[in-house]
């Protein structure tokens, strides 16, 4: 797969609309675990995105990612924001310069943006947050094996953890089963890329 500015945009485009369509279920899933934001918040930030690219499209591939980081650190509260805006921006950077990138260049795009991630929330695997969700899809990608069901498997793995960083820890053992917000939003953001780039499966 070779992934241009337009596939970005659209990837970009489709995760917004996911983020605005599920906003009062990521909420729910936030109520039970966190503060009860997370869909509000991304909605934020999702719809400023939205707002800004119909008025003025990005031009370059990177400035997909530049836009969408700088939406998400002004326009969403909580730690989604930060953490969000965090990848994106270190998505751009691997980017750099280059109007398209192989699958392999994506893989590498990804993964700076979980290491992104990893730093800011100074957090790793096996916490239950977005980081169980974004390692596996990471993984899939670079064996091509990125599909709507292993997505679906890593968030109910996810699901599965007990969480150990966040608010959420707070909740100890009444944490396991419950569903990550940053997790299941992270979900919608890999969704969107399959359905953007029209390969993967169910």
């Amino acid at each position: 797969m070779i992934v241009t500015k337009d596939l970005t945009h659209k990837w970009f485009t489709l995760f917004a609309e996911k983020v605005i369509q599920e906003k009062e279920q990521l909420s729910e899933y936030d109520r039970i675990i966190g503060d009860g934001d997370h869909g509000m918040n991304m909605a934020r930030g999702a719809q400023q995105l939205i707002t800004l690219w119909q008025a003025v499209p990005p031009v370059h591939l990177s400035d997909v990612f530049k836009q969408a980081a700088m939406k998400w650190i002004s326009g969403v509260g909580g730690a989604s924001g930060p953490l969000y805006g965090t990848a994106f921006l270190e998505m751009a950077k691997a980017v750099g310069a280059k109007e398209e990138l192989s699958n392999d260049e994506l893989v590498t795009a990804v993964k700076a943006g979980f290491e992104g991630i990893k730093k800011r929330g100074k957090s790793d695997i096996g916490q239950k947050t977005m980081l169980d969700l974004w390692a596996p899809a990471v993984q899939d990608l670079e064996k091509d094996e990125l599909t709507m069901a292993t997505l679906q498997t890593a968030l109910t793995k996810t699901n599965e953890l007990k969480a150990t960083k966040g608010r959420a820890s707070f909740l100890g053992d009444r944490s396991i089963n419950e569903v990550d917000p940053g997790a299941a939003s992270s979900k919608l953001f890999f969704e969107a890329l399959i359905e953007a780039g029209e390969f993967g499966g169910n």
